[in-house]
């Protein structure tokens, strides 16, 4: 008999804990999201809610179409990193990219900021360095670096409410995180 296995512990529970906040947030009019999920511009260091929005904005999303958009990439990549770094450091990775995303964004624009896109982008880079070996760097980072910066240079040019300079901080991290952990 087949069971249904919670394999990826910091994955799943990332994602539900990230689906219930939207499913109340949305049946509340977004109040919640706006309040504790959304890193917004020129916040006070002296507000103890700054501190906390500024890692917590990727737990928080516009609807659901904003948040099916991020973690079709989150549970197709994340439980293989998960795997690959453990729960712990992948933790430790996520939250060192929220908040340096969160602490950027509020010093450097004048709008919000909230969604899971920042990790995903630093996923999709992460993941492609699952086969690194120590004197080499994969032909797919380098692909996945050419491809991703041409996109979001492109798009930075256009009218939408998406950050790419998160996605931008998002895949750094992920580059940063790659390389320090796959030194073997």
């Amino acid at each position: 008999m087949l069971k249904i296995r919670y394999n990826s512990p910091l994955i799943l529970t990332f994602t539900l804990i990230c689906f219930g906040i939207l499913f109340i947030s949305q049946s509340t009019g977004n109040t919640l999201i706006l309040q504790f999920f959304t890193a917004l511009p020129d916040m006070s260091v002296s507000d103890p809610l700054t501190w906390w929005r500024i890692f917590s904005h990727v737990m928080g999303h516009k609807d659901w179409t904003h948040f099916m958009g991020n973690f079709t990439f989150i549970l197709l990549i994340g439980p293989v990193l998960e795997e690959r770094y453990g729960t712990k450091r992948l933790l430790i990775m996520i939250i060192t990219a929220a908040c340096i995303t969160g602490i950027l964004n509020t010093l450097l624009f004048s709008h919000g900021l909230l969604g899971s896109s920042s990790i995903v982008f630093m996923f999709i880079v992460l993941v492609s360095f699952t086969n690194f070996r120590s004197g080499d760097i994969p032909l797919t980072f380098i692909c996945i670096i050419l491809i991703f910066l041409t996109r979001e240079v492109y798009d930075s040019f256009q009218q939408d409410s998406i950050s790419q300079f998160a996605h931008i901080i998002g895949g750094i991290c992920g580059t940063a995180f790659g390389f320090r952990y796959n030194k073997s």
